[in-house]
């Protein structure tokens, strides 16, 4: 099945060309629940030189649209039902010119009481010791409520495939967007896959239970091809369907995610399976950020001519990168001739912009993206029209 998938695509972006994006989302923003402030966001982000957004459409077990796979999410829901953020912000985009991509910031990962964990036992993956939760973003294992901590659905059984296939087909269909998103919790976490169904699975297919090393190499490559099984058949399922196939990833530097999440993004880009990289790098400091942006891998998948985005974080929380500092990464970023999407919408000058202020904050971004990135989709019509 995988050998059959080799087939060369369509690149997401034409040769030269760079993205000057943002991720999007409702937390913590005011951004989805009114069509007023979409259209003012949609607007202002397109005079400030960007030309792609990426919109969260996946995240804490919810969807921000009604969708026949999982609840919409509850705020959205009891404010502005009927509001559809994601094609909303889709139109207003194309409008002026600017490419949607959703991102579905969530993969496979559930909240511990989500309803769909609770009528799926069998989907769920487990540690050796019959614990299927994690603690993420300041959880906390013996203290915090199931809404507060993760679990992960897995990539190999049917069931979880055709909910994760569903939920992205439907929205690209839906908003006619400019492809999708996957990042880094598109993933299996190496220390899960001890769950009856898994193990079972991995005897039928080669005749041995999990070793209880998780680290062990033939283990991990067998539960690295499930996840790489799973994309592929997503890939399938977009070219299938009226809406565009390609597929954005997002991940963290490539050792990690290959040892830590099982995800094998230099084989998905050389395969074509995905369509650019969006590449995190959130180091503070500027000495950082230019180490990062030295990793083999991102030179490796340079040479393969997969086009390359640099995660930037610009503000969240406590945490603002201050304009001058922003300048000095976007600078270095487009010297590698990498694109940037910033991390995010209210970061740039929403509520976390800092001391700055807003208006100093967009002034010296406008005049970063018009200096650096002139031009960066010279044939956005014909890209959008691509299927």
């Amino acid at each position: 099945m995988l050998a059959g998938c080799a087939t060369q695509l369509p690149l997401a972006v034409v040769a030269g060309a760079n993205r000057v994006g943002v991720w999007l989302t409702n937390s913590p923003s005011p951004l989805y629940y009114d069509a007023g402030r979409i259209d003012r966001a949609v607007a202002e982000l397109a005079d400030a030189g960007f030309n792609t957004l990426y919109p969260n459409v996946w995240s804490r077990g919810t969807t921000f649209y009604r969708s026949k796979w999982a609840p919409m999410e509850p705020a959205l829901a009891e404010r502005s039902p009927d509001l559809d953020p994601i094609c909303r912000i889709t139109a207003r985009a194309h409008q002026r010119g600017l490419q949607v991509i959703p991102w579905y910031e969530y993969g496979l990962m559930e909240p511990g009481d989500a309803k769909v964990v609770k009528q799926n036992p069998d989907w769920i993956l487990k540690k050796q010791d019959g614990s299927p939760y994690y603690a993420m973003h300041g959880a906390n294992l013996q203290t915090s409520p199931l809404k507060d901590l993760r679990v992960w659905l897995n990539p190999a059984h049917p069931g979880v495939r055709q909910r994760f296939i569903g939920l992205i087909t439907e929205i690209v269909e839906r908003c006619k967007v400019d492809g999708v998103q996957l990042d880094d919790h598109f993933a299996w976490p190496v220390d899960l896959g001890y769950d009856s169904y898994t193990s079972a699975l991995y005897k039928q297919e080669t005749g041995l239970e999990p070793p209880a090393d998780y680290t062990n190499r033939a283990w991990m490559t067998w539960r690295r091809n499930k996840l790489t099984e799973l994309l592929v058949e997503l890939r399938q399922a977009l070219q299938r369907s009226n809406g565009n196939s390609r597929i954005s990833l997002s991940p963290g530097p490539f050792r990690f995610a290959y040892n830590k999440w099982l995800q094998d993004w230099e084989i998905w880009s050389v395969r074509r399976l995905v369509d650019e990289l969006v590449i995190q790098n959130y180091a503070y400091s500027v000495r950082g950020f230019e180490q990062d942006l030295n990793q083999s891998a991102i030179e490796r998948a340079q040479s393969w001519g997969i086009p390359i985005n640099i995660g930037v974080l610009a503000g969240f929380g406590g945490r603002t990168t201050d304009a001058n500092t922003l300048r000095k990464k976007v600078e270095l970023s487009a010297s590698r001739g990498f694109g940037v999407i910033y991390f995010y919408w209210e970061g740039l000058w929403g509520q976390y912009a800092g001391r700055e202020g807003a208006e100093i904050r967009k002034s010296i971004l406008n005049q970063v993206h018009r200096s650096l990135y002139p031009d960066p989709f010279p044939n956005s019509n014909n890209l959008r029209s691509i299927r």
